[in-house]
């Protein structure tokens, strides 16, 4: 046993400091999306979907690092990895939208000037009504918005981002109003 930790030393040091420097960075950035959470005002259930994110990929950048301390042969998992990601694609034929209404959630949780309770009107050819719409719910991959007369709109993340939104009545205006009244 101590034969074979003398004979890897090095990379078990270097996989020791990695792990550590991960969970350091992890611990940092969940703060870091906690306090803009609650800074911003936004629901606990939003910000813990991004802290999920973060610590995936966080997860992910350490066992490519930690594969490389160890001299993992690129070749060969860049073939394994090519042909999951093949099957993966034509499996999932929607993959690009599903990626980019997750990119567009985690974009709209740190710079989305609207939050749940806003009125917002979508300026949007294919929605025929101009009744403006509540937000009740910003999910990882869609908004659920619902009319005055109780129908409910599900509207992808991806489109939020493309499509013009006019806030026409926000939540923080109502806190506004009665403090001002008082």
């Amino acid at each position: 046993m101590k034969a074979l930790f003398l004979e890897y030393q090095t990379e078990i040091l270097a996989t020791v400091i990695t792990i550590a420097v991960l969970l350091i960075l992890k611990f940092i950035t969940d703060k870091t999306i906690r306090r803009i959470g609650r800074i911003s005002d936004i629901v606990e259930a939003r910000t813990l979907l991004i802290q999920k994110y973060v610590s995936i990929l966080l997860t992910l950048l350490g066992f490519g690092i930690i594969s490389f301390v160890w001299g993992v042969n690129y070749k060969e998992v860049g073939l394994v990895f090519s042909s999951v990601f093949a099957v993966i694609g034509v499996a999932l034929f929607a993959q690009w939208s599903i990626i980019s209404n997750i990119t567009a959630g985690v974009i709209l949780f740190f710079s989305f000037p609207f939050k749940i309770g806003d009125r917002v009107r979508i300026l949007d050819k294919d929605i025929e009504s101009e009744e403006p719409y509540l937000i009740e719910d910003i999910r990882a991959f869609h908004v659920s918005l619902r009319k005055g007369n109780g129908e409910l709109l599900v509207y992808p993340n991806n489109l939020m981002m493309q499509k013009a939104v006019t806030l026409i009545y926000s939540d923080q205006e109502s806190v506004l109003e009665s403090s001002n009244k008082a």
